[in-house]
């Protein structure tokens, strides 16, 4: 038991990308490595660490469902003060952070959110272990224009999406031998299923196997400009079938399901689910906010999106957002009122459809995780390198 080895994953709950992120490396860790030969453990460190760090993620889900326009202002707020460096924060969280890295003693750290690698950087430095015990960050955000929480120098290795998310950490000081493209770490339940499998899928919830299906995602928190972008698709006379998923807002759902039922198509409402991917599968399109990472998991499933631009994209989103107009494997949103027509001229246009389900498949980065995963073990100790499979 003395040479398993032990991973801290540290995440938070703003929003739902980095959740994501960290339930697809501790997937990973559990799929590549052979054996009963590690142990994950993942922290939701902002959250759990002190109640004013707690209060201060639920006003930023606060914002992000409520009103989704003043993010910008958040982004450069957050930028400004650098509240991940800032002593006040640091004293509050320290003691949490320290002891949980003390009772379970990790071989190798894990971040995946821009407020958590500096307290842990700074505990590694206390206890006299930085030079024995690496600090890993996966970031989550693919293009420029990220949050400047990102870069801390203590990091001892980067794992990026690509060019541009490297470029920006270069730009904000990091060195560039501390940075390795390995893509997005997407889960590997997201994938692309035969049409077979997407009946199934159908059925399942209800559906019809055979009928065209959007799939209409307000997100894990459930909110943004995304209802009022429903509340359009139902007032509209498609020939569709249609999925909507309200996430952990039970008053969204239950207005949903009140709409659904004035609807000229078929509607099935749904709350939170873990399911998500098969939701994804079911589907032929699909209407949502882009986050940082959210957009790569329907690109892994070969699914064509409609991307809410009504309010402009928060700016470490922006740079997804244009990525996936650019290449054609989704279609900017800027007026709710646009969604019937928008998918009224999918509908009619099937080359266009055929080219956006193409160009989906052609942003997916296949073995993202695998790779991000072989980067990690890479950094154990040799006597506890696990066996990849």
């Amino acid at each position: 038991m003395a040479n398993i080895p032990k991973i801290l994953i540290i995440s938070s709950d703003t929003g739902g990308g980095h959740r994501s992120a960290a339930a697809a490396i501790a997937e990973g860790l559990q799929k590549v490595w052979s054996g009963k030969s590690f142990a994950v453990r993942t922290i939701k460190a902002v959250e759990e660490s002190h109640h004013i760090t707690e209060k201060l993620v639920k006003v930023y889900n606060w914002v992000l469902q409520n009103r989704q326009h003043w993010m910008k202002y958040l982004y450069w707020v957050m930028n400004k003060v650098r509240p991940e460096t800032r002593e006040f924060f640091h004293r509050r969280c320290i003691g949490f952070c320290k002891e949980i890295f003390e009772k379970w003693c990790p071989h190798l750290i894990v971040s995946v959110h821009p407020l958590t690698q500096h307290i842990f950087a700074r505990i590694l430095k206390e206890l006299n272990l930085a030079d024995q015990i690496p600090l890993v960050t996966v970031v989550t955000d693919p293009c420029y224009g990220f949050w400047k929480g990102w870069a801390c120098d203590d990091v001892s290795l980067y794992l990026v999406a690509n060019e541009d998310a490297q470029k920006q950490l270069i730009d904000y000081g990091i060195s560039p031998e501390k940075i390795k493209i390995s893509g997005m770490p997407v889960h590997p339940k997201f994938h692309e299923v035969d049409e077979k499998v997407a009946q199934e899928a159908r059925t399942a919830y209800g559906l019809n196997p055979d009928k065209f299906t959007v799939f209409v995602n307000a997100g894990w928190i459930g909110g943004g400009n995304i209802p009022q972008i429903f509340r359009e698709f139902v007032r509209g006379d498609l020939d569709v079938q249609a999925i909507f998923l309200a996430g952990k807002n039970d008053e969204l759902k239950r207005e949903a399901e009140e709409l659904a039922k004035t609807a000229k198509f078929p509607v099935k409402v749904i709350g939170y689910s873990d399911e998500i991917e098969k939701l994804m599968q079911s589907a032929m399109l699909m209407a949502s906010r882009l986050g940082g990472l959210t957009p790569f998991e329907p690109l892994a499933c070969r699914l064509s999106i409609i991307a809410d631009a009504t309010t402009p994209p928060m700016p470490q989103e922006a740079g997804t957002v244009n990525l996936i107009h650019q290449r054609g494997a989704g279609i900017l949103l800027e007026k709710s009122s646009d969604i019937v027509p928008t998918i009224q001229n999918l509908l009619t246009d099937t080359n266009k459809y055929k080219q956006m389900k193409a160009a989906a498949g052609s942003l997916s980065i296949p073995n993202s995780t695998r790779n991000i995963i072989e980067e990690i073990a890479a950094l154990l100790p040799v006597e506890r390198k696990p066996v990849i499979v």
